[in-house]
């Protein structure tokens, strides 16, 4: 099922901030890109093999405020995996007792693809995005 490591994000209290540390250890990094359906703006650095996302929060209800409240100099917020078959991931998801967020269904994510999140206590703390390839 999981495929290829798309990308490994980040929550940012500061976004400025984030986006000179990277560009000073000489990263590329995109323009940020606001995605008002998540509640986030994103920004993606691009490495050779993978890339980082840096989140943060959009509007009152962004679940990255959330997760800023708790930890507040920011940290690792999930880890996004390309699969062949986004539906075949839900069932398998289903299958081992993995609960997929929010109503079950993709949404769209910043790469213009459908992507689902899988709850992060059934994945040892770590919450799971899965993109469709």
């Amino acid at each position: 099922m999981m495929n290829v490591l798309n990308h490994i994000a980040i929550a940012v209290p500061d976004m400025s901030t984030a986006i000179a540390h990277y560009r000073a250890l000489g990263a590329e990094v995109s323009q940020p890109q606001d995605l008002p359906d998540h509640g986030v703006t994103v920004v993606f650095i691009q490495l050779q093999n993978t890339k980082i996302e840096l989140l943060h929060p959009l509007g009152e209800n962004s679940p990255i405020a959330g997760f800023l409240e708790k930890n507040p100099t920011g940290g690792l917020h999930h880890l996004c995996f390309e699969v062949e078959d986004l539906g075949a991931a839900i069932d398998t998801l289903s299958d081992v007792g993995a609960r997929v967020l929010g109503n079950g269904q993709p949404k769209i994510g910043a790469h213009g693809k459908p992507v689902i999140f899988a709850h992060p206590k059934d994945f040892h703390g770590v919450l799971m995005e899965f993109e469709q390839a």
